[in-house]
């Protein structure tokens, strides 16, 4: 992997981290948190959190404190340069995507175009 490609990977900070890290420990030993980009929403693609108990061969693996992120190699292209944060503010609490590469978003930040 180049330093471009280190780059253009997507992030996550340490407040989302800790986020993942207490949500997974009233999980199954091994679990993890996968992010993926899907079609629909009302902006053309949405984001989607799952909690999954094992990976696939081509998932990039983002640390996230004592466990991990996994982001598919489909959603990869949607996320590059993307950082994930967890924020707790008036509208709730929330994973809240920073994408570079959305163009536009709806009102909820949940879904976007390209």
């Amino acid at each position: 992997m180049t330093n471009t490609d280190a780059l253009s990977q997507p992030s996550i900070t340490e407040r989302a981290a800790k986020r993942v890290a207490h949500i997974l420990a009233k999980e199954p030993a091994g679990s993890m948190l996968r992010v993926a980009v899907n079609g629909g929403g009302c902006s053309g693609f949405q984001y989607a959190f799952d909690i999954v108990s094992e990976r696939e061969a081509d998932d990039l693996v983002l640390p996230a404190g004592d466990t991990c992120v996994l982001v598919d190699s489909v959603s990869l292209d949607y996320l590059k340069g993307a950082r994930i944060d967890f924020v707790d503010d008036l509208m709730g609490q929330s994973f809240k995507i920073d994408n570079p590469n959305a163009t536009a978003s709806c009102g909820c930040g949940t879904s976007f175009s390209l």
